[in-house]
C-alpha cells in the first residue's frame, strides 16, 4: 500500500490561489473597459450589410454604438467576453426585447468588421458587415 502524505502548507497554499483566480477570471473579463472601440476614430459610420439590407449611418461618440445594432434602447446589460488589442466580443441582454452578442473586429481606426447574432423583437438574427467612417456627425 502506497504511503499518502498530507499536502505541505506551500502546496495547500498555492491550491487555494490558483482555485481563487479562476473565481476571479470570469469577474475581471466582465468588468473590461472596451479599450479597442476607445481607439476608433469618432464621426460618422456606414455599416454595409452582407446580406443586402440597406445599408445605415450611426454617429460614433465611443465606440460602443457599434455593439447592439439590433437592440437601440438603452438599459441593456452587457458582459465582455473579450477586449483585445484588436477585437472586442460582448454579451448583452435587453429585458423584454432580447439579447446579443457582437464581435467587432478592428481593422484600421476607420475600419472594422462586425458579426453579431441573438433574439430582437422575439425574432433571431444574424449578421456580418462593414462599418467604416464616412465623415463627421
Amino acid at each position: 500500500m502506497k504511503n499518502l502524505k498530507s499536502p505541505s502548507p506551500i502546496g495547500l497554499f498555492a491550491a487555494l490561489c490558483m482555485i481563487a483566480l479562476g473565481f476571479a477570471l470570469p469577474a475581471a473579463a466582465q468588468s473590461g473597459g472596451l479599450a479597442m472601440l476607445d481607439g476608433l476614430t469618432k464621426g460618422e459610420w456606414t455599416i454595409k450589410y452582407r446580406d443586402g439590407m440597406p445599408e445605415r449611418k450611426v454617429c460614433v461618440r465611443t465606440g460602443e454604438e457599434l455593439i447592439q445594432l439590433r437592440h437601440p434602447e438603452n438599459g441593456c446589460s452587457r458582459f465582455v467576453v473579450e477586449d483585445a488589442t484588436s477585437r472586442v466580443t460582448v454579451q448583452y441582454t435587453c429585458p423584454g426585447n432580447g439579447y446579443g452578442r457582437t464581435n467587432i473586429r478592428k481593422e484600421t481606426g476607420d475600419l472594422v468588421q462586425i458579426d453579431s447574432q441573438g433574439i430582437a423583437s422575439g425574432l433571431p438574427f444574424q449578421f456580418a458587415a462593414e462599418a467604416r467612417r464616412t465623415g463627421g456627425c
